[in-house]
């Protein structure tokens, strides 16, 4: 009878292995990379890596919480709510101002969905290494431009400190883009310090929106001759569009809905084009010179059932630097029917997660 119990028992424990390993699958599942290498960095960069996560399932999936193995590297995760096809990240920040020497860390990430008013999670890991130099040191760890109006020249100063041998020297900085140009110069040298000032300038010719780079400084060191510091920032256009995102709803396949957008500039100009990849939106604007144009976006809804994504372009008279953009939003349901379930979608799902409701990529 105790043999019989413990083949028993033997067997459960075994089932449960293998159901949580099918649950770390269907997470792991939403990762392009599980791992990422920072290489050799300054002490006091700021050194950061983004993990994405992309929801592939037909049920909204949340990342529910983060944690790390090492003090060395913080975590965090950014757009936590997935609809199918959002991107989520699960963020890690290199210490690199309280460490120094090899470090690594394992990330571990829980997520979640609903299976029909059940909440039922799952695990995947992701992993970093680096190595942070005690010898050369940036201040301010990365350089960032934050919100710079399109159009403006800007700059701002890193100092590189170094401590070590006499002969150590920077001979040169790449990775510099056609809109960022840099400028070294030697300030100290003196018993085994070097001090070189790093003036990173961004163009009026960068364009609008986000942009991370990455310059690389190569040194006379030749056991680690490469250094990498972290080009960030947001260039505001000089065109805006409100709201940045146009969202319709659920909308009756025949049926057509129209709202209206305000499109504005720092100088009068014209509107001369709109346009989207589908011909689903249709827009009617004035051919006035102005700061301030109002634009209606109708949504037709005639094509399949299902959620419509769009990016709508619009190109002024003031060339194409001076462009807007904004991502319309809308789900065409049958005529007969306004839930917010999406037509065609299975809520028969197994416990171990998603698995069978892979939706199309």
């Amino acid at each position: 009878m105790r043999m019989r119990r413990l083949t028993i028992l033997a067997l459960l424990v075994a089932l449960a292995v293998a159901n949580r390993a099918s649950a770390e699958a269907w997470v792991e599942k939403m990762f392009a990379e599980r791992e990422h290498e920072f290489g050799t960095v300054a002490r006091g960069a700021d050194t950061i890596h983004r993990f994405p996560v992309k929801n592939i399932y037909k049920q909204d999936i949340e990342l529910v919480s983060v944690r790390s193995s090492c003090g060395c590297t913080a975590p965090s995760l950014e757009n936590k709510r997935l609809k199918t096809g959002d991107v989520g990240y699960v963020v890690a920040s290199f210490n690199t101002r309280t460490f120094t020497g090899v470090h690594s860390a394992t990330l571990t990430v829980t997520v979640q969905w609903d299976d029909n008013g059940v909440r039922r999670r799952g695990e995947a890991q992701v992993r970093v290494h680096g190595n942070v130099r005690s010898d050369v040191v940036f201040q301010p760890g990365a350089v960032k431009f934050d919100n710079v109006q399109q159009g403006t020249k800007i700059e701002q100063q890193v100092r590189v400190s170094y401590a070590g041998r006499s002969d150590w020297r920077v001979t040169d900085v790449r990775g510099a883009t056609e809109d960022i140009e840099v400028e070294l110069t030697e300030t100290e040298r003196y018993s085994n310090r070097v001090t070189y000032d790093l003036v990173v300038r961004m163009k009026e010719s960068a364009p609008a929106g986000y942009f991370r780079e990455q310059l690389v400084l190569v040194t006379s060191d030749a056991r680690n001759p490469r250094i990498p510091l972290h080009v960030e920032g947001r260039v505001v256009p000089q065109i805006s569009v409100a709201p940045e995102a146009l969202m319709f709803g659920e909308v009756a396949y025949g049926e057509q809905v129209p709202k209206k957008i305000l499109v504005r500039g720092p100088k009068p100009f014209k509107i001369v084009s709109l346009e989207c990849a589908d011909g689903c939106f249709q827009f009617k604007a004035d051919d006035r010179v102005s700061e301030r144009h109002i634009v209606e976006v109708v949504f037709a809804a005639k094509g399949q059932p299902g959620k419509v994504k769009q990016t709508i372009h619009i190109a002024t008279d003031l060339g194409s630097g001076f462009a807007a953009s904004l991502t319309a939003y809308a789900t065409i349901v049958p005529a007969e029917e306004s839930s917010d379930v999406i037509p065609g979608d299975s809520s028969a799902v197994s416990a171990s997660g998603p698995a069978g409701q892979v939706a199309a990529q």
